[in-house]
């Protein structure tokens, strides 16, 4: 085990006792890069989006296929330079591959994760609207 720090990381966070400041570490930025598919995602309404968590739970798809219309509603995803229709057909798309795949459990499990995405970035864009009184 060497006790030197390795590239990127600072003395401060490799030996917390010796005093170093918070302002010299280095700061990493973690981009996730999602496909087509998973970008389509729509960001809806809290609401909604429980909703379709609650659909893609029990019925395998169809919180999916809800949430493409959401899209044609003005829903914004992480396609900008996409058509609304596009997207829209995206999100079909992984509706019908939930659906289909449902009977080996791997279009359940892929649904409900699905529907946790939807509800996380419905919690984002309620993070992003300023609190208004």
């Amino acid at each position: 085990m060497d006790p030197c720090p390795k590239d990127g990381e600072s003395a401060a966070t490799a030996e917390p006792g010796r005093g170093g400041g918070s302002s010299s570490g280095v700061v990493v930025q973690v981009r996730e890069k999602k496909g087509p598919l998973r970008a389509a995602i729509p960001y809806m309404p809290f609401p909604v989006a429980v909703i379709c968590l609650f659909l893609n739970t029990f019925v395998p798809g169809l919180g999916t296929f809800v949430s493409a219309f959401t899209v044609l509603c003005g829903a914004r995803t992480d396609l900008p330079d996409r058509h609304m229709c596009c997207v829209f057909w995206l999100n079909i798309a992984a509706a019908l591959i939930q659906i289909l795949t449902a009977i080996v459990m791997v279009g359940w499990i892929m649904s409900i994760f699905w529907g946790m995405d939807m509800v996380i970035l419905a919690s984002y864009k309620e993070q992003e609207i300023p609190q208004q009184l």
